[in-house]
């Protein structure tokens, strides 16, 4: 698989890189099956690797498939919860973020941490603080670079200004496009690259969940107004023009979901999470998908006639899921 560099930093993963999350969801695999996904990942071209002190005991399971290859891999991890739980509240006082550091080193089963993100913003810590913390634990020698996920462009400059900001992971795919506003462009100025997660529109755009579709009662997707069978039959079109280009393509809809994304900027990277082998395939066909200007433009014409109905997260916790 080709490699892209996150912005400016000189940091070069795959394409696209592994969310492994949904791998400590309900239903997930067995250990040893998630294990054995993530070593497919890397036998696949994947060098990029997504976890997070707060995705319960997912770190222990990155860590433990990883090791064996950890020289060829790059991972990313996340601090800013109380005792990793985003049920109990944000905590990203500096000595919080250096403890939550060792202890995921430790899970981790390595030295060092390739990206260390701020899971979300804490408005009780100046942001000045946070990357000061990341910076001291970059002099030392336990993280290699910064990340931020899901803040404003006003948050993203007054951390760059103390520590250069790495990477911005936030969600963006086809199904959701408010980062075209001002974060992409805000980004592209800094040198900052872009980790995408959910490119796949939680599934929206594989083009498998339509409104006759019945959702697990332990699917997370069921709190997701989005994700209502009403909204999903409004939704519908969407799905239908990105299965309409795959078609045309001899592709997957999943595979044109992702192509589309790569196409955008080349400092953005996808991150699907899956938990079936076949699945990851799939996924890594998508970065083989090429699509011209004129399909590009095709496919952003009709884009622009779309309107997305439905908010991502329920009001009783989009003020803190949201918080920018």
């Amino acid at each position: 698989m080709k490699s892209r560099k996150l912005g400016n930093s000189g940091l070069a993963v795959s394409a696209l890189g592994f969310g492994a999350m949904g791998l400590s969801f309900p239903n997930a695999p067995t250990k040893e099956e998630s294990v054995k996904l993530i070593r497919s990942a890397v036998e696949n071209g994947i060098t990029f690797f997504d976890t997070a002190q707060g995705y319960g005991e997912n770190e222990l399971l990155v860590g433990e498939a990883l090791e064996p290859v950890r020289q060829e891999v790059v991972i990313a991890t996340k601090f800013g919860f109380k005792n990793g739980d985003g049920r109990l509240g944000l905590d990203s006082r500096p000595e919080n973020i250096k403890a939550v550091a060792e202890a995921s080193l430790k899970r981790l089963r390595t030295d060092v941490i390739d990206v260390f993100y701020q899971h979300r913003y804490d408005p009780n810590v100046p942001i000045e603080d946070v990357a000061g913390a990341v910076k001291d634990l970059i002099q030392e020698g336990k993280v290699k670079y910064f990340g931020l996920c899901e803040v404003n462009t006003e948050i993203i400059r007054k951390a760059h200004a103390v520590l250069p900001v790495t990477a911005l992971q936030s969600e963006y795919s086809m199904f959701y496009r408010e980062p075209e506003n001002e974060i992409i462009p805000t980004l592209e100025e800094l040198g900052i690259g872009l980790v995408a997660f959910s490119p796949l529109g939680k599934g929206f755009l594989t083009g498998t969940i339509n409104a006759d579709v019945e959702l697990d009662k332990t699917d997370a997707r069921n709190m997701s107004p989005r994700f209502s069978k009403e909204n999903r039959e409004a939704n519908k079109a969407l799905v239908d023009l990105v299965v309409s280009i795959a078609v045309d393509k001899t592709a997957t809809p999943a595979q044109i979901a992702l192509g589309w994304l790569l196409a955008q900027k080349p400092f953005i990277v996808p991150i699907p999470g899956t938990s079936k082998v076949r699945r990851l395939q799939e996924n890594v066909g998508g970065a083989d998908i090429l699509l011209s200007n004129d399909e590009l433009n095709k496919i952003n014409l009709a884009l622009a006639t779309i309107k997305i109905v439905g908010e991502r997260y329920p009001a009783q916790i989009r003020d803190t899921a949201e918080r920018k």
